[in-house]
């Protein structure tokens, strides 16, 4: 049994403006009760000594699909549950399940899935709600995407999806695409998050769609257009108009790999951290060794090779999906791209609770809200994951 009130000490605590050196947090059941510069009196408290660690909100993956040597895509409760505690252990508290392109068979059978798992998920991150990826992309822009089931936004689909399936909670699509704009003001009615992805738009498009719903790009600069020349004449793509429009979000797969650090830090200069997310698009493979795996489902996906930090075609031509964890993200962000450690955790926890809506309760220390807490040292190396009050991983130095 967890302990009803838990004291994290002599710890550097990380808030959206400053680094409180030596101060404490106070855990009360499933929140937050204290947050203070000095050391909480709490007598009757389960104490850990941070000794000198970052003491910072729990880690919020909106964009990941899968960890541990599984896949959303699996469609189990066991493949759920495992990529949840996988990610545990790299800081990562709350996450979107991501699918793939699929048929609507897999789709529906993976939503099901979520929603057993859900129940039962008492050890890993929480699972937020679904993230729908696809089917409703552009198939010059499909990356690892099975073509077989790419298709224009269809009403009656997606309208029965989401009339069972009060789970999902965003779905990415081409805006350019017959029937997406109409698709993004029907989630946006029903408070779902439309993102842009997998896209060939240009910035009267990216506009109109931003105009009605479509707040978010998914993994700026992958998969999506640049300038781009029709008959003669040039367009600005979806990357320049990420930049052009101020309030649009966008995510970022901050491993170093599929974005360099130039582009990193071009992102986070022009957008700045409260407009980014850092996400680790990841797949089966995180947390495991390199070699093959598969990207998608176990059975229908596509193979993979695992080697320098990233998943790769077999023929090496492209990039297959990202290998990242949580920790990794920021530690880029910090080591890599120059950013300070206050602005790196801002986009890991802040900027994507506000993106999903929920900062009332979740990306950042303050009491009241839920204990989400983890820990760790100036490598981002995790020591401790606490999920709503839960300790869920701890490394046996803390």
């Amino acid at each position: 049994m967890q302990p009803e009130k838990i004291k994290i000490y002599n710890g550097n605590i990380v808030t959206p403006s400053q680094i409180v050196r030596g101060g404490s947090v106070l855990i009360m059941a499933d929140r937050i009760a204290e947050v203070s510069e000095g050391n909480i009196e709490a007598g009757d408290a389960i104490e850990i000594n941070a000794e000198g660690r970052y003491v910072a909100p729990g880690f919020i993956d909106i964009h990941v699909h899968g960890g541990g040597g599984y896949d959303f895509m699996d469609a189990t409760e066991k493949a759920f549950l495992t990529i949840a505690e996988t990610h545990a252990q790299y800081g990562t508290t709350a996450m979107l399940p991501t699918t793939l392109t699929a048929t609507k068979e897999l789709l529906l059978q993976t939503l099901d899935a979520f929603e057993r798992a859900n129940k039962n998920n008492m050890h890993g991150a929480q699972m937020l709600g679904m993230h729908l990826e696809g089917p409703y992309i552009a198939m010059t822009q499909r990356g690892a995407q099975d073509p077989r089931y790419i298709r224009a936004p269809d009403a009656k689909e997606y309208e029965e999806i989401l009339s069972k399936y009060s789970c999902i909670k965003r779905w990415s699509a081409a805006p350019e695409l017959e029937g997406a704009i109409a698709f993004g003001r029907y989630l946006t009615s029903k408070n779902v998050l439309p993102a842009i992805a997998h896209t060939d738009a240009i910035y009267e498009e990216v506009l109109e769609a931003f105009t009605n719903g479509y707040s978010l790009i998914t993994h700026l600069y992958s998969a999506m257009s640049g300038v781009t020349r029709r008959n003669a004449y040039r367009y600005a793509g979806v990357i320049e108009s990420a930049y052009l429009i101020d309030d649009m979000d966008v995510e970022i797969i901050a491993d170093g790999i599929h974005l360099p650090p130039p582009l990193l830090q071009l992102v986070y200069k022009i957008k700045g951290a409260d407009h980014i997310a850092l996400i680790t698009d990841a797949m089966r493979a995180a947390g495991m060794g390199e070699g093959e795996s598969i990207l998608g489902d176990i059975t229908n996906g596509l193979k993979v090779i695992v080697e320098d930090g990233v998943a790769k075609l077999p023929d090496r031509s492209a990039f297959a999906g990202s290998v990242a964890t949580a920790n990794r993200l920021v530690k880029t962000m910090v080591s890599m791209a120059g950013v300070s450690m206050i602005d790196a955790v801002k986009m890991m926890t802040n900027t994507p609770a506000r993106i999903l809506n929920i900062a009332d309760r979740k990306g950042t220390l303050a009491a009241g809200k839920d204990a989400d807490i983890v820990v760790f040292d100036e490598d981002i190396t995790i020591a401790l994951t606490i999920i709503k009050g839960r300790i869920c991983f701890s490394t046996n130095n803390l």
